[in-house]
């Protein structure tokens, strides 16, 4: 079983599309038999994947530290709620519990957590894949962003080639897995 570490928002956005996003990502994790790692909240696209998770039986490990524990209403209906002293802790604490990662819509946290995810990847501080679920074009942007860095002599083609993404939960977790 690997274990797949999600960075999404504390919020659903404004369209419904992004909580079905979340939902079908948390179901196919625990359908492919795979855990769960995320920040641990009850609230918005967190705790849209946990449920979906736990719905379908699988294992969730949240992380969350002790400052937000209230702020984002911590989910206490885990399999394991880790609690942790600062952001820092949580996202170390995150990357060492997991296999793999993967980013759904979400805020400058989100975005925060994904970018120190590929760039310790780059730094050979791990070898796990880095991902970006593109939900309704959610990241397109940023990802032609990334694609005109390349263009311009700032990132590698193999770096920017390392960052897979898939519109779909089943294409990316596809994709995924190839690199486990």
């Amino acid at each position: 079983m690997a274990r797949i570490c999600v960075y999404l928002g504390s919020r659903e956005g404004n369209t419904p599309i992004f909580r079905s996003a979340a939902e079908m990502l948390g179901q196919e994790i625990a359908r492919r038999g795979h855990g769960l790692v995320y920040g641990g909240g009850k609230v918005g696209l967190m705790g849209v994947i946990a449920d979906a998770a736990l719905a379908a039986n699988g294992e969730v490990l949240g992380v969350m530290p002790t400052h937000l524990i209230e702020r984002e209403q911590a989910h206490h209906g885990l399999t394991r709620l880790i609690h942790v002293d600062n952001m820092h802790q949580r996202k170390s604490t995150m990357a060492t519990h997991a296999d793999a990662f993967i980013a759904l819509p979400g805020g400058i946290g989100t975005l925060e957590e994904l970018f120190e995810s590929w760039t310790w990847q780059y730094l050979g501080l791990h070898d796990k894949p880095v991902g970006i679920l593109d939900v309704a074009g959610f990241y397109a942007s940023l990802l032609s962003f990334l694609d005109g860095t390349v263009e311009h002599g700032f990132l590698a083609p193999q770096t920017r080639a390392a960052l897979c993404s898939n519109e779909t939960p089943e294409g990316l977790l596809d994709t995924v897995e190839t690199m486990l």
